[in-house]
């Protein structure tokens, strides 16, 4: 019946990364700043990590400190949501290494203390169905073979040296990109007696991918944005 099928239907591929992927889950919905309201007010008191405040005349949304559960959006608690997003994001307007990795990117991935779903998104994009390897994206056993570091967990105070010395052994230069909220920000585990707020508590950040956990492709676009292949917007709090 499969060969049956794929005889039919031919070979289907897509211009991805040159043009966005716009299938359901491709990227997460995320909540956007939204003008004061009685709903918008009640939306603060609903979030349980924090990730939205009262600014002036607006809720502000910390996208690091968003795990998606989306009671904001729910019953008398509205917040607006972009269901299209940007999903990498950068931590400042510093220059990413853009054309100096455009043809290739060695990963080594740290599990600092994962819960696991970020790991399960991320282990996806060695399937066929993504085949990283076909964009030069490739993960290594060892950090002096590395150019980026990729960070998922809170950081747990048991695998922070451990971190430490990953990052030092890589060659220079070398970046260092957080996945998932518990990496960007440490919620909702930290920061606590076991626990960092994050990555950029232990190491300078380059680039965060926000969500709890986010899609193999926001993990991606956050890898292409290194390679200067997708823009990253500036992440603003």
């Amino acid at each position: 019946m499969w060969t049956t099928k794929g005889l039919t239907r031919g070979i289907l591929t897509t211009s991805y990364p040159k043009s966005r992927r716009q299938a359901p889950g491709a990227r997460p919905p995320r909540p956007v700043a939204t003008p004061t309201s009685q709903a918008g007010q009640a939306a603060v008191g609903v979030c349980p990590t924090g990730a939205l405040e009262l600014r002036g005349n607006h809720v502000a949304v910390d996208l690091g400190r968003c795990i998606d559960c989306q009671r904001c959006r729910r019953g008398d608690a509205k917040v607006e949501w972009a269901d299209e997003s940007q999903v990498a994001l950068r931590l400042s307007p510093a220059d990413l290494p853009g054309k100096a990795f455009r043809h290739s990117l060695h990963v080594r991935v740290v599990d600092a203390g994962d819960g696991g779903e970020t790991l399960r998104e991320l282990k996806q994009l060695t399937s066929p169905y993504y085949a990283v390897h076909r964009l030069g994206i490739f993960f290594t056993p060892t950090p002096r073979d590395a150019d980026v570091l990729l960070v998922v967990g809170p950081v747990t105070q048991g695998a922070r040296r451990a971190l430490l010395d990953t990052y030092e052994a890589m060659p220079e230069p070398k970046w260092v990109m957080a996945v998932g909220s518990a990496a960007v920000s440490g919620v909702p585990f930290g920061p606590s007696f076991t626990t960092v707020a994050g990555v950029g508590e232990v190491l300078p950040v380059d680039v965060v991918v926000p969500g709890d956990p986010p899609p193999p492709l926001a993990i991606l676009d956050g890898l292409l944005s290194l390679m200067g292949r997708v823009p990253a917007e500036e992440m603003l709090s």
